[in-house]
């Protein structure tokens, strides 16, 4: 009996983590079609449309493709989210596990680090040909010139057979460096922390004092959303060279981008630093409340799990 638990516990954990995923992705996906049309915008290609700001994006979308436009590429982003999400728990669990083995002490931070960065590195390689393919239909629009995808299979049909398999991982790299996103949002966490636990002990005189005990429910929370917001304005340009490496070739078969430095190089050229950070605030409105609503859900999800386990 003991041998079963820590499985069930891995699959209640990666159950709960693709509900959360799925409830995630259908909330915010407008706003993820509008991102991923604003980071491959680069003002040299006709058939991109163009939007003045967020709110634009979403009323001219929603004007000239209707509902099926703001949710375009939904399928693949649910299927890769949830999958994502489920794997991400399973791979994180599974990691933490094997590092706390013959370990009787708890995890320190540095080891759920190495958990988080294994289990973002196997998500990527599973998951990368299917935000491809959620990408390049985010970008289908009636100005597109190459005939439209008409689901995910042919999708996938049709990218195997004009661009070969190693299309589908297009962007691999810098999704690789997005891994550590996690890594950066807690070293600002941990650097902010300390200078406001710093500043506090000086005010009030006791050095001596628990750092917990000297920071609020308030201070934890502008911690929280200050590390998030940092560690995204560092990450996030890897997100749009992503996204440019993965849209569709043209009608000729040639990619806009050859590879990662490719992009930097004209980026940089054509747009500047400014172009490294284009739907940074679609990205910002979609990220802040999604990471709300996965974890109350995964935590909702894992309770009723645990407790029909218990019925059981």
């Amino acid at each position: 009996m003991s041998n079963t638990k820590p499985e069930q516990w891995q699959w209640e954990n990666a159950t709960a983590g693709a509900i959360a995923g799925f409830a995630t992705v259908t909330a915010t996906h407008p706003l993820d079609v509008v991102r991923t049309r604003f980071q491959v915008n680069d003002g040299r290609v006709p058939f991109v449309p163009s939007y003045k700001n967020t709110a634009h994006a979403i009323f001219t979308i929603a004007r000239s493709e209707g509902l099926r436009g703001l949710y375009a590429g939904l399928l693949p982003a649910v299927l890769g989210s949830t999958i994502s999400w489920g794997l991400y728990f399973y791979f994180y669990d599974k990691a933490k596990q094997r590092y706390a083995r013959n370990r009787e002490e708890k995890l320190s931070p540095g080891y759920h680090l190495a958990s988080a960065a294994e289990a973002g590195t196997l998500v990527c390689l599973c998951t990368n040909p299917v935000w491809l393919i959620k990408t390049r239909m985010q970008l289908q629009t009636p100005q597109h010139q190459a005939p439209p995808y008409n689901g995910i299979y042919d999708a996938f049909k049709t990218i195997t057979k004009e661009e070969g398999l190693r299309a589908l991982y297009r962007g691999i790299v810098p999704s690789l460096f997005l891994v550590s996103h996690g890594a950066m949002q807690f070293t600002v966490y941990e650097e902010l922390r300390k200078v406001i636990v710093d500043l506090k002990s000086k005010e009030s005189k006791m050095h001596h004092q628990i750092p917990d005990k000297l920071l609020n429910s308030m201070d934890y929370a502008v911690l929280g959303a200050t590390s998030k917001v940092a560690a995204t304005l560092i990450s996030y340009p890897f997100q749009v060279l992503r996204a440019r490496l993965q849209q569709r070739p043209s009608v000729d078969g040639i990619p806009r981008y050859m590879d990662t430095w490719h992009v930097v190089k004209e980026t940089a050229r054509f747009e500047g630093v400014r172009g490294f950070y284009k739907g940074i605030t679609a990205n910002l409105l979609k990220n802040v409340p999604a990471s709300s609503v996965t974890f109350i859900v995964y935590e909702n999800v894992l309770k009723l799990l645990k407790s029909t386990r218990r019925n059981d």
